[in-house]
């Protein structure tokens, strides 16, 4: 290594780390432009911070990625500093090596990652290796960390008998889950030589004392970086899975260093199971600074499908109010960032246009739907259950609606609700979006049910009724724009609960609503209307459906 040859990490056409395929659904790999623009962020806070100071200058600093899998934070960190720390240590293999040594550190989440890690920032699989372009490391991991650890097992109501290493005959549970991260012991148990999934830096009641059992005890980082595993890869799948994200976010913030910058998905905005703590806390947080947001599916992570899209935030230990967001839409930014406090509502509205909207429908503070819209399986029947295919020899046949079709069953067997049946109803389908890129109909094509029916899973009673004419008209209301709009803003994927009706105002069913009149209700722009209609599509036709049908996901 000498001065007359540029330094840098990343000179191979094509770069090695755009082509690495994720490894499982839980280890999402970050391209390196991405990376980049999340160190950018830090970059434009300190010099903001510090009378246009370059935090790649300081050679005191400390960077942390507690769960680091192709290295590439750590490398594009490393990079950065070799340039601005070139007047302060001019000789570049003791910059380099004081960078390595002093200034950088990871914990990998799994071995093979470790390793791809380790091999990224110091050009060597073995941070002391004869190819390694550090110089002080006497151990193989170098400040990269990897140690396989296990699951703490709580809860279990079923066992084995096994024998411990003395010989002596043990119980053994088996259906527990981990009391750190909920993994499933069934699933993750899997003996010796196979990876467990248990990440070192939230498998832990006191971060501070894992850190520094790890680094050293006065080990305070300045940064913590990263992209975590986003879901627990323990059988779980899409939606289902149970997100653990959360958990290496929370745990970095107790950390309490100066800055955290992290990429997630967006999920927890308005929904996700297991994040309504999380959401809380983060929409509550003034330290919360600066939030890029991407809706669009594959646009931040090309070829990576993760509904709800993915953002970044930056937390500043120092700062104390308002949080600017930035939505991008194809790799670009989309209108003007806006300053805000995240917690006006009880989710985070994403698209800074829409803030006006809501606010205006809130202030009214009419009833809203959520209280009228039923829960999941209204009537106590799964998805996969079906009745006959006519009603010949039933006593008292109710007509079910189900998954793509309509069978008949006994009013018996209905388990719940049954003095809903004669009712006029509503059903909305509980599932409501596809694969493409970007979601434009939010609700399906509302069934107007008449009295002596039923449903399944599949559907929601979105409101009952006396008349036909009321069930109409509330059918009428829920595909205009804006409803579908107010959807929007709290439907983060396919799923359409009860909860993402909570905007929409409940409305007197004496007349007819349409866009028009509501957007005169209340009182829109023509750019709120505008913004609106770009954001919703409209039905492809005005007859509201009697049947079930193939387009539910249209």
């Amino acid at each position: 290594m000498t001065e007359q040859v540029p330094f840098s990490m990343r000179n191979r056409n094509p770069d090695v780390l755009t082509c690495i395929a994720n490894l499982s659904n839980d280890e999402v790999f970050t391209p390196p432009e991405f990376a980049s623009q999340m160190l950018d962020l830090i970059e434009e806070a300190w010099a903001k911070d510090h009378d246009g100071a370059n935090i790649w200058a300081d050679s005191t600093l400390r960077y942390l990625d507690p769960f680091t899998k192709s290295g590439v934070f750590l490398r594009e960190i490393t990079t950065r500093l070799v340039k601005g720390l070139e007047s302060e240590i001019p000789d570049l293999e003791k910059r380099v090596d004081h960078i390595l040594a002093k200034q950088v550190f990871g914990i990998g989440i799994t071995q093979l990652t470790s390793l791809i890690a380790r091999r990224s920032l110091y050009c060597s699989k073995s941070a002391n290796g004869k190819h390694s372009i550090a110089s002080s490391f006497d151990t193989e991991d170098g400040n990269v960390w990897f140690e396989s650890i296990e699951h703490t097992w709580v809860g279990g109501t079923e066992w084995v008998y096994s024998a411990d290493a003395g010989g002596n005959q043990v119980k053994k549970f088996t259906n527990g889950k981990c009391k750190y991260c909920g993994a499933s012991q069934k699933t993750l148990d899997r003996g010796e030589g196979l990876e467990t999934h248990a990440y070192a830096f939230i498998h832990t009641d006191d971060i501070n004392a894992r850190v520094a059992g790890l680094f050293g005890d006065d080990m305070q980082f300045d940064v913590i970086i990263g992209n975590p595993p986003y879901q627990l890869d323990d059988g779980g799948f899409g939606t289902s899975a149970a997100p653990i994200y959360q958990k290496f976010v929370e745990k970095a913030l107790d950390l309490d260093p100066r800055y955290v910058v992290m990429v997630t998905p967006s999920r927890w905005f308005a929904g996700g199971k297991g994040l309504d703590q999380y959401r809380e806390r983060m929409l509550a947080d003034r330290r919360m600074r600066k939030l890029v947001d991407y809706p669009k599916l594959y646009d931040g992570f090309p070829g990576v499908k993760i509904r709800g899209g993915i953002s970044y935030f930056l937390w500043d230990r120092d700062h104390d109010g308002p949080c600017t967001i930035q939505t991008m839409w194809d790799g670009q930014p989309v209108g003007a960032p806006s300053a805000r406090f995240l917690d006006a509502y009880d989710v985070l509205i994403r698209w800074n246009d829409a803030v006006s909207v809501l606010d205006k429908v809130t202030a009214n503070k009419e009833p809203t739907l959520d209280s009228r819209v039923s829960s999941r399986k209204p009537f106590g029947l799964p998805t996969n259950f079906h009745g006959k295919a006519s009603d010949v020899g039933l006593q008292d046949a109710v007509k079910l609606f189900g998954s793509q079709k309509v069978s008949w069953i006994n009013r018996s067997e209905i388990p719940v609700n049954r003095n809903w049946v004669d009712d006029w109803k509503v059903l909305m389908t509980a599932v409501q979006g596809t694969s493409a890129a970007v979601e434009t109909k939010f609700l399906s094509k509302p069934i107007i049910a008449g009295p002596g029916t039923a449903c399944s899973e599949t559907y929601l009673v979105a409101g009952r009724f006396d008349t036909e004419q009321e069930a109409t008209r509330y059918a009428t209301y829920l595909r205009s724009r804006f409803v579908r709009f107010l959807v929007s803003l709290r439907k983060q994927t396919q799923h359409a609960t009860r909860d993402v009706y909570s905007f929409v105002p409940d409305l007197p069913l004496e007349e007819d609503w349409t866009d028009a009149k509501l957007y005169e209700r209340y009182g829109l722009t023509k750019d709120e209307i505008a913004f609106i209609e770009s954001q919703v599509a409209a039905h492809d036709d005005a007859v509201v459906d009697e049947a079930p049908s193939d387009d539910a996901d249209e």
